[in-house]
């Protein structure tokens, strides 16, 4: 069955419009909440909440808390926290489901609903497909005596940031390391400081004021353009920035190189690969080649998923593999957190500096990225590009001009009304071409 209000991550739309006002939320929350009590054999349900900084996330939490507690779950708010710190408590404190307010790198003005399993996982889209089923019976509050309760859990904020040092290796520490954090104004800004300054680094913040209004608002993990010079200009030797809902992690150092999710994710890899084997990585279709071309090279076993961290997770549990990532930073280790995880990527990127002794330069540097272009084209909704003839002929001309020494990958967004337009190529001048050039064939304003 097709989803209707779910993309590849959640639910996500701008804030006053469907399917993000609230009543649909509180909708939501009461048909996931009986699908919830569904499976449940006995006892009470009991669901965590999370959100990110926006100034929209107080009314959509009490919306959905209202939907879960008229369904007769319980639950358990967390305020602002990381996205990946809700999978993490969901985990630890063996609840039923956890649920984060947050549309991730969006502009303030969008939010979003996102699941997690009890096993702190992305939830299928066979669990957001039964929610959708349940929201068309409507609205059904059960009696007052089988209501759910809510409270508020005081220390969720201490029980992960214990929880993101745990996953650095014991026995090494982040003395002598001067590290600048860009915590794009979201849920990471009063978390990722405490991680790493107690391992032991100098930290300098920004992006650490939220007002409601500001989250990642040229700053995080997707403005990263002079992350590296202000990591310079801040005297450190390595810049991290994350998204709004920390589960991104780009990284820079400051001899001005900005390193995306596919360098990251060959450094995490091909440590990890040092002590063991780790079966093989999984990256998407808009990954790089050079990467795979590059664990090829290590007899690493390289496949690649629809782009979407949820299915790159799907196809890591599906192998048994560890390691898998997207090039816009989700970074995913399952030896070390259940989902994509900025700050404990970031510190498994800074063990591998650590232990090896060696530069982010020096551990990227028989990894050399072929140029991609990306170009994000908004389109209107029900948009038929693959319809539009004169696109379709422009993709083909593109697709000869590179054939033998790249590639066109067009695909569109499963979070925001726009098509984006990736060419990759030996040649980055060719790429940036041929990536305007098929924009500009879209039969759209």
């Amino acid at each position: 069955m097709a989803r209707r209000y779910f993309g590849t991550d959640g639910m996500r739309g701008e804030v006053g419009s469907a399917p993000i006002t609230p009543e649909f939320v509180m909708l939501l929350g009461q048909a996931a909440g009986r699908v919830l009590r569904k499976g449940q054999r006995c006892g009470r349900v009991t669901v965590l909440i999370g959100k990110d900084t926006r100034i929209s996330g107080y009314m959509l939490e009490a919306a959905l808390e209202a939907g879960f507690a008229a369904s007769g779950v319980d639950v358990v708010l967390c305020g602002p926290i990381p996205t990946p710190a809700v999978a993490y408590l969901t985990r630890a404190l063996r609840l039923d489901a956890g649920v984060v307010i947050s549309a991730s790198h969006n502009p303030y003005h969008d939010n979003g609903i996102k699941f997690f399993s009890a096993q702190g996982t992305k939830l299928p889209d066979s669990f957001e497909e039964e929610i959708e089923a349940e929201m068309d019976k409507g609205f059904d509050c059960v009696p007052s005596d089988h209501l759910g309760r809510v409270r508020r859990l005081d220390d969720a904020l201490g029980r992960y940031v214990e929880f993101c040092k745990s996953s650095f290796p014991f026995g090494l520490d982040l003395k002598g390391m001067h590290l600048y954090l860009d915590c794009a104004h979201g849920a990471a800004y009063h978390v990722a400081p405490a991680v790493f300054h107690e391992l032991g680094a100098e930290v300098r913040v920004a992006g650490n004021e939220p007002n409601g209004f500001n989250i990642n608002r040229g700053v995080g993990a997707t403005h990263t353009e002079d992350l590296a010079e202000r990591t310079k200009l801040a005297g450190c030797d390595l810049g991290l920035a994350f998204d709004g809902d920390a589960d991104r992690l780009i990284m820079a150092d400051n001899r001005g190189h900005v390193y995306n999710g596919d360098e990251l994710l060959y450094v995490m890899a091909s440590d990890r690969a040092r002590h063991g084997d780790i079966g093989g990585v999984v990256g998407t279709l808009m990954t790089n080649y050079a990467l795979e071309k590059r664990f090829k090279e290590m007899n690493v076993d390289f496949v690649r998923a629809k782009v979407g961290d949820r299915y790159v997770m799907e196809e890591l549990r599906r192998r048994g593999w560890l390691y898998g990532g997207e090039s816009s930073g989700h970074l995913i280790a399952l030896d070390r957190q259940s989902t994509g995880d900025g700050i404990v990527s970031a510190l498994q990127v800074l063990a591998a500096i650590r232990s090896q002794g060696k530069t982010l330069a020096e551990l990227t540097a028989d990894l050399q990225l072929m140029p991609q272009v990306l170009v994000n084209k908004r389109i209107p909704k029900g948009y038929d590009w693959k319809g539009d003839e004169a696109f379709m002929q422009a993709v083909a001309a593109a697709e000869k001009d590179v054939e033998g020494r790249g590639r066109v990958l067009i695909r569109p967004s499963g979070t925001e009304p726009l098509l984006r337009i990736m060419v990759e190529a030996d040649d980055s001048s060719l790429a940036s071409m041929l990536a305007h050039r098929l924009a500009g064939a879209l039969s759209v304003d």
